[in-house]
């Protein structure tokens, strides 16, 4: 992060469990993981861009989302954990959204 000079940096597959913040040498993170040590999702803020966050909210062990107080206009920040392609069809169509129709008999 520092050595590419970025601001934010989203990071997936932590496989930390629960939700929280911290402080690592001035930067904050921010966490969102499960009951298990699968998955999870960080976003972390350099020193700058920390003192913007304005809230948070983690949504699952998949997805976490940050609010940035900006001007002219507020930046959201979504981070999402998504299914490789050596994931499980199930997986994967639970991400997209979709649902196997049954056939009708």
């Amino acid at each position: 992060m520092v050595r590419i000079k970025l601001n934010i940096l989203g990071l997936a597959e932590v496989r930390w469990t629960e939700a929280g913040s911290m402080k690592l040498d001035g930067k904050t993170l921010i966490y969102s993981g499960g009951h298990t040590h699968e998955r999870g999702v960080d976003i972390l803020f350099d020193v700058t861009t920390a003192q913007s966050l304005g809230s948070w909210c983690p949504i699952s062990d998949g997805v976490v989302v940050a609010k940035l107080v900006a001007k002219p206009l507020n930046l959201g920040i979504i981070q999402v954990y998504a299914p490789t392609s050596d994931s499980e069809d199930v997986e994967v169509e639970k991400f997209m959204g979709k649902q196997k129709k049954q056939k009708a008999i």
